[in-house]
């Protein structure tokens, strides 16, 4: 074993703890565009994925736990939170299809039929017929049903850097596990996807990998434009930096490049281009991305909301949208996923600070 993987074999236990804030973020010191609000709308254990469900219910996931939650909207933003199922392991991965919510474990992925009508009895679920791997290092699983109607289901590497078949991509398939494909290769471990609203394309984020030194290798956000593309991993990373140790003898020039470089191991995860009509017109078709923050950093970086701004389908902007989750070296939060709800604002969801904020926009 190298000297760099020894490392970080030791310190990647710590990634396994539960977080507890020792400090709690003040939402006025949350740094926003001008006329752009963040209030908390609800409090759920360890926040991770959101999935939008009927009649303004919102169904979240978490990771270090084991339980899946639904907050019922109320009256004057009085949302109630109903832990819907408990005992599951590492529930990180949500989906709401028709009626039915569909959550994915490490290796298995479980059906909640008719959810909306029996929140508070939550029926017993099935499991699907779709064979994942269990190794648990990346392995929790992010899901989202495409405009095809297919489940996709991003598989992460299970390492800092290694080749190994059938992991580091993104496959889709029916809910009965049949006509399974992979959709993206080369992806060490996107928790993150959604589709163009105008042209139907699967985009997702990445995150690079570890060990390369503070400022190498750039996260990314990517696109996918043919069936079975390779986004480079392990062989080269962000676009144009060969790996030192998987990519001898090879050329980025044969991987698809990233849409946009992120920041350095920026942990960017959720992701939704904004549909809405709340917000000003020029944020409409723009990406913003959940930056969960680095862990391995000398100085730490992410902890925020970021936005990608394109031109014509190309992204010409990288900047920070709303930021303040993060104190110097003291981190306050660590936003994970999105969700645009259908008055136009926009829910965060935050697993350290085990809350879920909603950002509205009230004018200049």
């Amino acid at each position: 074993m190298s000297f760099r993987a020894a490392i970080y074999r030791a310190l990647f236990p710590i990634l396994l703890l539960p977080f507890a804030a020792s400090a709690a973020v003040d939402l006025d010191d949350i740094r926003m565009p001008p006329g752009f609000e963040i209030e908390v709308y609800a409090e759920v254990p360890n926040a991770r994925s959101l999935a939008m469900g009927d009649d303004g219910v919102v169904y979240v996931s978490n990771r270090r736990a084991s339980a899946i939650y639904a907050i019922v909207p109320g009256p004057g933003n009085r949302n109630r939170v109903v832990e819907i199922a408990d005992d599951l392991k590492t529930p990180n991965g949500i989906a709401y299809k028709d009626g039915d919510l569909y959550v994915a474990e490490i290796d298995r992925v479980l059906r909640y039929r008719g959810i909306g009508s029996r929140l508070a009895d939550a029926p017993e679920p099935e499991v699907l017929d779709i064979d994942l791997p269990s190794k648990r290092h990346h392995g929790w699983r992010y899901i989202g049903f495409g405009p095809d109607g297919k489940l996709y289901v991003s598989i992460g590497a299970p390492c800092n850097v290694c080749d190994e078949e059938g992991f580091a991509v993104i496959e889709r398939m029916n809910v009965d596990g049949s006509e399974r494909e992979m959709i993206a290769q080369g992806v060490r471990n996107s928790v993150g996807f959604t589709w163009h609203p105008d042209t139907g394309e699967l985009w997702f984020t990445d995150n690079g990998r570890d060990m390369l030194g503070d400022d190498l290798p750039a996260c990314e956000l990517n696109k996918v434009s043919v069936k079975g593309e390779h986004f480079g991993f392990p062989y080269c990373h962000q676009g144009d930096l060969l790996d030192d140790e998987y990519g001898r003898g090879m050329n980025c020039a044969d991987y698809t490049p990233p849409v946009q470089n992120l920041g350095p191991h920026v942990a960017p995860l959720g992701m939704k281009f904004y549909t809405g009509d709340m917000f000003p017109a020029e944020y409409t078709g723009q990406a913003f991305i959940a930056e969960h923050g680095s862990w391995n950093r000398s100085k730490k970086i992410g902890y925020r909301i970021t936005r990608v701004e394109f031109e014509e389908g190309q992204a010409v902007a990288y900047e920070t949208f709303a930021d303040g989750w993060l104190d110097g070296e003291t981190t306050l939060g660590r936003p994970v996923d999105l969700l645009v709800l259908e008055d136009g604002s926009m829910l965060v969801s935050d697993d350290f600070d085990n809350k879920i904020y909603r950002i509205s926009y009230t004018g200049p």
